[in-house]
C-alpha cells in the first residue's frame, strides 16, 4: 500500500504532480482526493491507507501552486495564468487517467475545503466522469466571500477559538495534527491575491440555479463538516449549500455534521468515526451507481 508519485500532462504546459495508493486487494472502486488550500496530498496518506484496506484505490493530485513541485519551482500559492479554472481542469485530467487505468470501476471524488470548491466547479462540467461526489469542510462560496473581508488570512479563522494555542487551532482539536501542519513546509502559506480572486470568480458559476440544474439528478452527494468549522461559519454557509443542491433536483444529497469538530474532520480527535461514515457512504454510492 505504498504510494507512488508521477506526473500527468495537462491542457497547457503544466505537469500535474500526482500520487497513487493502490488497494490492498483487487479494487472495487477508486477515490480521487482534491486537497485544500495551503496543504498537499501526502497529508491524506492515513485516509488513503484506510480506504485501501477496504478495497478502494486512491489517487490525488497537487493543485497548481501546491505540493513539492510547486515548492521547488518557487510557485507556492500561485495558480498560474489560467487561475482556478485550471485547478478543476487538472482534476478532470486525473479522472480520465483513472478511467484508463481502471476502466470498469466507479470513481468517487472527495474534495476538502478549497478542494471542495474545485469539486463544486468540476461537477458543472465533468459530473459524467464520476459516480459520486463528497464535499468536506465545504461552504457556499458566495456567502463565504460576502462574509469575509478581502484581507482575510488563514490565521483569522482562529477568531472563534477560545484561548488558541497556535494560529491554526481552528483546523482540529488534535494538537498533534495542528503541530504537524505548522511544521510542514508545504502547509500554511498564503495564496496570491490574484489566485484567490480567480477562485472566487470561477466558482460564481456554482451559485447559479441554471448551472446547478444541469447536474445529474441521481448523482450521490455527501457533505460533511464539523459544527465548529469557521470556513462555513459554524454551518451558516454549509446548510444553504446542501439546500441548493436539493433545490436543483438532486435526489441523493446526504449531510453529516460532527459535533465539536473543527475544519479538518478527517484529522479530528474522532477521525476514525468520520472515516467510518465516509466509507459507508462510498460503498453505498458505488453500489447504487
Amino acid at each position: 500500500m505504498d504510494d507512488t508519485t508521477f506526473f500527468l500532462p495537462s491542457a497547457d504546459d503544466h505537469r500535474i504532480e500526482t500520487w497513487h495508493w493502490p488497494a490492498a486487494t483487487a479494487p472495487r472502486g477508486v477515490v480521487q482526493i482534491a486537497h485544500g488550500m495551503a496543504e498537499h496530498p501526502l497529508r491524506y496518506r492515513p485516509l488513503a491507507q484506510a480506504l485501501n484496506a477496504r478495497g478502494l484505490a486512491v489517487y490525488a493530485n497537487a493543485h497548481r501552486g501546491h505540493g513539492p513541485a510547486a515548492q521547488a519551482a518557487g510557485t507556492l500559492g500561485d495558480f498560474g495564468p489560467r487561475g482556478f479554472a485550471a485547478v478543476a481542469d487538472d482534476m478532470a485530467h486525473l479522472t480520465r487517467h483513472i478511467h484508463r487505468q481502471h476502466p470498469a470501476l466507479p470513481v468517487v471524488l472527495l474534495g476538502h475545503s478549497m478542494g471542495s470548491f474545485a469539486a463544486q466547479l468540476y461537477m458543472l462540467d465533468h459530473a459524467a466522469l464520476v459516480s459520486a461526489v463528497s464535499l468536506s469542510g465545504t461552504a457556499a462560496l458566495d456567502l463565504l466571500v460576502q462574509g469575509r473581508p478581502p484581507t482575510w488570512r488563514l490565521e483569522d479563522a482562529n477568531e472563534g477559538i477560545a484561548n488558541p494555542r497556535t494560529p491554526f487551532d481552528w483546523l482540529s482539536r488534535d494538537a498533534a495534527q495542528v503541530d504537524a501542519y505548522i511544521a510542514d513546509p508545504l502547509c500554511g502559506f498564503a495564496v496570491t491575491p490574484e489566485s484567490r480572486k480567480s477562485m472566487y470568480a470561477a466558482c460564481m458559476r456554482t451559485t447559479q440555479p441554471e448551472e446547478l440544474a444541469r447536474l445529474p439528478k441521481d448523482l450521490p452527494l455527501y457533505l460533511f463538516t464539523g459544527d465548529h468549522d469557521p470556513i462555513n461559519r459554524n454551518l451558516d454557509w454549509f446548510d444553504p449549500l446542501a439546500a441548493r443542491y436539493r433545490a436543483a433536483g438532486l435526489t441523493d444529497v446526504s449531510t453529516h455534521v460532527f459535533g465539536g469538530g473543527r475544519h479538518e474532520t478527517l484529522n479530528e480527535t474522532n477521525r476514525d468515526e468520520v472515516i467510518g461514515h465516509l466509507v459507508v457512504w462510498i460503498e453505498r454510492a458505488i453500489t447504487a451507481r
